[in-house]
């Protein structure tokens, strides 16, 4: 009986410092995080390297907290004509702004790089923790209201004059995370269109950026190595 309660005692705590990573349980106290723990049904998900965790248009009904390992997320254009491929790392929290609103569907597809573990919440439970525990509520308002911000600026920002900084805006426009590796799979001809210019002075655009570390261009396809690199 000892034994089991201090399993029970140990899977909590680990429960709690994998939790505590994310902004949603941020600003809870010790005991708070461990009250909920032990009245909240948290179920656990774990894949090796390789396999699907959501594909785009899966429904979404719960929120995944990727606790340890690296993930692939892929996004594709409307008309499937360009996509982007992402490297992530945990601790990453799987679009929670899909769980709610006019399509609760998932907009990238997600594949394990590494093995990874996931801690996974049900949109049953997120309500009750929203009903009862004023941090989690204020967490997930605070979460939700500033991607809508972020996003609701972007139409208003200036546009840049030169053209290597609109290539690098329309790249930070279209990835989830602003740093890290990304690879771009999108012709010149239609880059060209999405920035309303010439396919030559694309060319000429992203070869400067090649020369200047920034890019690595391949047929097709373009790496960026260090997004965050396209700030400086």
């Amino acid at each position: 009986m000892e034994d089991r309660r201090s399993h029970a005692a140990h899977a909590q705590f680990r429960l709690y410092d994998q939790l505590s990573q994310f902004t949603l349980f941020q600003g809870m106290s010790r005991a708070d995080l461990l009250q909920m723990v032990g009245n909240t049904r948290f179920d656990f998900l774990k894949l090796g390297a390789g396999q699907h965790v959501v594909k785009e248009d899966d429904v979404c009904n719960k929120l995944l907290f990727l606790v340890s390992g690296t993930i692939d997320v892929a996004t594709f254009s409307d008309d499937r004509s360009y996509q982007v491929d992402e490297r992530l790392q945990a601790p990453w929290l799987l679009q929670p702004e899909v769980l709610f609103g006019l399509t609760c569907r998932y907009t990238c597809s997600v594949r394990t790089h590494t093995e990874c573990h996931f801690i996974l919440l049900s949109k049953d439970e997120v309500l009750r923790l929203f009903d009862d525990i004023l941090t989690f509520r204020l967490n997930l308002l605070n979460l939700l209201s500033t991607l809508a911000q972020q996003r609701g600026r972007r139409p208003w920002r200036r546009v840049s004059v030169p053209l290597t900084d609109r290539i690098a805006r329309f790249f930070i426009d279209h990835v989830h995370y602003p740093a890290g590796r990304k690879e771009v799979h999108i012709l010149m001809e239609r880059l060209a269109v999405e920035l309303n210019d010439s396919r030559l002075d694309v060319s000429r655009a992203l070869n400067d950026m090649q020369r200047r570390g920034l890019v690595e261009l391949h047929r097709g396809r373009i790496v960026i190595p260090s997004l965050e690199r396209l700030f400086m």
